[in-house]
Protein backbone atom coordinates (compact mmCIF):
# COMPACT_ATOMS: atom_id res chain seq x y z
CA UNK A 1 0.00 0.00 0.00
CA UNK A 2 1.57 3.37 -1.01
CA UNK A 3 2.27 5.44 1.94
CA UNK A 4 0.12 8.81 2.15
CA UNK A 5 2.09 11.69 0.70
CA UNK A 6 3.77 14.07 3.45
CA UNK A 7 2.11 17.63 4.35
CA UNK A 8 3.69 20.06 6.19
CA UNK A 9 1.05 22.59 7.97
CA UNK A 10 1.95 26.19 8.75
CA UNK A 11 0.79 28.63 11.28
CA UNK A 12 1.87 32.16 11.08
CA UNK A 13 -0.58 35.02 10.59
CA UNK A 14 1.49 37.11 8.62
CA UNK A 15 -0.50 36.35 5.14
CA UNK A 16 2.69 37.13 2.77
CA UNK A 17 4.62 34.63 5.10
CA UNK A 18 2.43 32.18 4.66
CA UNK A 19 2.23 32.58 1.14
CA UNK A 20 6.06 32.35 0.86
CA UNK A 21 6.50 29.47 2.60
CA UNK A 22 3.70 27.46 0.66
CA UNK A 23 5.47 28.77 -2.70
CA UNK A 24 8.87 27.46 -1.19
CA UNK A 25 7.27 24.21 -0.51
CA UNK A 26 5.80 23.83 -4.01
CA UNK A 27 9.40 23.94 -5.34
CA UNK A 28 10.59 20.98 -3.63
CA UNK A 29 6.81 19.11 -4.57
CA UNK A 30 5.87 19.65 -0.89
CA UNK A 31 2.62 19.29 0.30
CA UNK A 32 1.17 22.36 2.53
CA UNK A 33 -1.52 23.76 4.34
CA UNK A 34 -1.09 27.14 5.40
CA UNK A 35 -3.18 28.60 8.55
CA UNK A 36 -3.37 32.08 10.19
CA UNK A 37 -4.44 31.13 13.79
CA UNK A 38 -4.23 28.02 16.51
CA UNK A 39 -7.87 27.78 16.28
CA UNK A 40 -7.72 27.22 12.68
CA UNK A 41 -5.37 24.18 13.55
CA UNK A 42 -7.24 22.96 16.07
CA UNK A 43 -10.47 22.79 14.12
CA UNK A 44 -9.08 20.70 11.21
CA UNK A 45 -8.12 17.12 10.81
CA UNK A 46 -4.09 16.33 10.96
CA UNK A 47 -3.44 14.79 7.38
CA UNK A 48 -2.87 11.05 7.33
CA UNK A 49 0.75 10.79 6.27
CA UNK A 50 3.68 12.14 7.54
CA UNK A 51 3.53 15.67 9.16
CA UNK A 52 5.44 18.19 10.97
CA UNK A 53 4.83 21.70 11.77
CA UNK A 54 5.89 25.69 10.84
CA UNK A 55 4.96 27.26 13.81
CA UNK A 56 6.04 31.25 14.27
CA UNK A 57 6.48 31.81 18.13
CA UNK A 58 3.96 34.88 18.44
CA UNK A 59 0.62 34.73 17.53
CA UNK A 60 -2.47 36.27 18.72
CA UNK A 61 -3.69 34.71 22.26
CA UNK A 62 -1.50 32.16 23.40
CA UNK A 63 2.45 31.62 21.84
CA UNK A 64 3.67 28.79 19.97
CA UNK A 65 5.60 27.66 22.80
CA UNK A 66 2.54 27.70 24.74
CA UNK A 67 1.16 25.32 22.08
CA UNK A 68 4.06 23.25 22.41
CA UNK A 69 3.33 22.84 25.86
CA UNK A 70 -0.29 21.70 25.20
CA UNK A 71 0.54 19.18 22.27
CA UNK A 72 3.28 17.62 24.44
CA UNK A 73 0.59 17.39 27.20
CA UNK A 74 -2.36 16.17 24.99
CA UNK A 75 0.57 13.41 23.63
CA UNK A 76 0.03 15.02 20.20
CA UNK A 77 3.50 13.96 18.54
CA UNK A 78 4.09 16.37 15.25
CA UNK A 79 7.25 17.62 14.55
CA UNK A 80 7.93 21.49 15.10
CA UNK A 81 9.81 23.89 13.23
CA UNK A 82 9.70 27.37 15.09
CA UNK A 83 10.06 30.74 13.00
CA UNK A 84 10.13 33.64 14.36
CA UNK A 85 11.20 37.48 13.98
CA UNK A 86 11.86 38.36 17.26
CA UNK A 87 13.56 35.38 18.82
CA UNK A 88 16.00 35.20 21.81
CA UNK A 89 18.01 32.40 23.77
CA UNK A 90 15.62 31.37 26.39
CA UNK A 91 13.19 31.23 23.57
CA UNK A 92 15.42 29.13 21.27
CA UNK A 93 16.39 26.78 25.09
CA UNK A 94 12.28 26.14 25.97
CA UNK A 95 11.89 25.33 22.62
CA UNK A 96 14.40 23.09 21.82
CA UNK A 97 14.41 21.46 25.41
CA UNK A 98 10.49 21.15 24.24
CA UNK A 99 11.46 18.63 21.47
CA UNK A 100 11.67 21.11 18.62
CA UNK A 101 13.25 20.30 15.62
CA UNK A 102 15.00 23.86 14.83
CA UNK A 103 14.48 27.36 15.80
CA UNK A 104 14.78 29.87 12.59
CA UNK A 105 14.74 33.39 13.18
CA UNK A 106 13.52 35.68 10.42
CA UNK A 107 15.47 36.19 8.27
CA UNK A 108 16.32 32.52 7.32
CA UNK A 109 18.07 30.82 4.62
CA UNK A 110 15.43 28.90 2.98
CA UNK A 111 17.59 25.95 2.44
CA UNK A 112 17.98 25.80 6.21
CA UNK A 113 14.32 25.60 6.99
CA UNK A 114 13.56 22.93 4.09
CA UNK A 115 16.32 20.84 5.82
CA UNK A 116 14.98 20.73 9.36
CA UNK A 117 11.48 20.54 7.41
CA UNK A 118 12.72 17.03 5.99
CA UNK A 119 14.42 16.04 9.55
CA UNK A 120 10.62 16.34 10.67
CA UNK A 121 8.96 14.33 8.13
CA UNK A 122 11.29 11.70 8.86
CA UNK A 123 10.90 11.65 12.31
CA UNK A 124 7.29 11.83 11.88
CA UNK A 125 7.57 8.90 8.83
CA UNK A 126 9.57 7.06 11.80
CA UNK A 127 6.75 7.52 14.36
CA UNK A 128 3.87 6.24 11.50
CA UNK A 129 5.73 2.98 10.89
CA UNK A 130 5.60 2.31 14.77
CA UNK A 131 2.23 3.05 14.81
CA UNK A 132 1.33 0.91 11.92
CA UNK A 133 3.59 -1.91 13.05
CA UNK A 134 1.88 -1.66 16.65
CA UNK A 135 -1.40 -1.65 14.92
CA UNK A 136 -0.76 -5.05 13.68
CA UNK A 137 0.40 -6.49 16.49
CA UNK A 138 -2.47 -5.67 18.01
CA UNK A 139 -4.30 -7.14 15.53
CA UNK A 140 -2.85 -10.05 16.32
CA UNK A 141 -3.08 -9.81 19.81
CA UNK A 142 -6.80 -9.61 19.84
CA UNK A 143 -7.01 -12.57 18.41
CA UNK A 144 -5.47 -14.77 21.40
CA UNK A 145 -8.10 -16.25 23.77
CA UNK A 146 -7.94 -14.61 27.74
CA UNK A 147 -6.28 -17.97 28.30
CA UNK A 148 -3.51 -18.17 25.60
CA UNK A 149 -2.96 -14.14 26.59
CA UNK A 150 -2.34 -15.48 29.96
CA UNK A 151 -0.20 -18.24 28.87
CA UNK A 152 1.72 -15.54 26.94
CA UNK A 153 2.31 -13.74 29.95
CA UNK A 154 4.05 -16.51 31.46
CA UNK A 155 5.98 -17.79 28.92
CA UNK A 156 7.56 -13.97 28.19
CA UNK A 157 8.49 -14.04 32.03
CA UNK A 158 10.83 -17.24 31.54
CA UNK A 159 8.23 -19.68 32.71
CA UNK A 160 8.57 -23.38 32.04
CA UNK A 161 5.84 -24.93 30.79
CA UNK A 162 5.72 -27.15 33.93
CA UNK A 163 5.75 -23.94 35.94
CA UNK A 164 3.23 -22.46 34.23
CA UNK A 165 0.79 -25.82 34.37
CA UNK A 166 1.50 -25.86 37.69
CA UNK A 167 1.03 -21.44 38.18
CA UNK A 168 -2.67 -21.63 36.60
CA UNK A 169 -3.45 -25.33 37.12
CA UNK A 170 -4.30 -26.78 33.78
CA UNK A 171 -2.26 -29.70 32.36
CA UNK A 172 1.28 -29.62 30.80
CA UNK A 173 -0.07 -30.56 27.52
CA UNK A 174 -2.41 -28.04 27.43
CA UNK A 175 0.02 -25.41 27.98
CA UNK A 176 2.17 -27.02 25.29
CA UNK A 177 -1.00 -26.81 22.91
CA UNK A 178 -1.91 -22.88 24.09
CA UNK A 179 1.99 -21.64 23.76
CA UNK A 180 1.84 -23.05 20.10
CA UNK A 181 -1.35 -21.48 19.47
CA UNK A 182 0.23 -18.05 20.77
CA UNK A 183 3.32 -18.23 18.77
CA UNK A 184 1.25 -18.90 15.24
CA UNK A 185 -1.09 -16.40 16.09
CA UNK A 186 1.16 -13.89 16.71
CA UNK A 187 3.79 -14.96 13.91
CA UNK A 188 6.38 -15.43 16.20
CA UNK A 189 9.43 -16.58 15.09
CA UNK A 190 10.51 -17.66 18.49
CA UNK A 191 10.72 -17.01 21.78
CA UNK A 192 13.03 -13.99 21.98
CA UNK A 193 10.71 -12.29 19.24
CA UNK A 194 7.51 -12.90 21.23
CA UNK A 195 8.90 -11.47 23.96
CA UNK A 196 9.94 -8.39 21.65
CA UNK A 197 6.12 -8.64 20.63
CA UNK A 198 5.00 -8.13 24.39
CA UNK A 199 7.22 -5.75 25.41
CA UNK A 200 5.67 -3.26 22.84
CA UNK A 201 2.74 -4.36 23.93
CA UNK A 202 3.01 -3.50 27.06
CA UNK A 203 4.76 -0.10 26.43
CA UNK A 204 1.52 0.20 24.89
CA UNK A 205 -0.57 -0.21 27.47
CA UNK A 206 -2.13 -3.11 25.32
CA UNK A 207 -0.37 -6.47 27.68
CA UNK A 208 -0.35 -5.90 31.30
Amino acid sequence: MNEPKPTVLIIDDDPDVREALQCLLRTVALDSRAMESLPEFLESDLPAGPTCLVLDVRLPGRSGLDFQRELLAANVAIPIIFITGHGDIPMSVQAMKGGAIEFLTKPFRDQDLLDAIQVGLERDRARCERQRQLGMLRGRFETLTPREREVMGHVVDGRLNKQIASDIGISLMTVKIHRGHVMRKMEAASLPDLARMADKLRDAGIFK
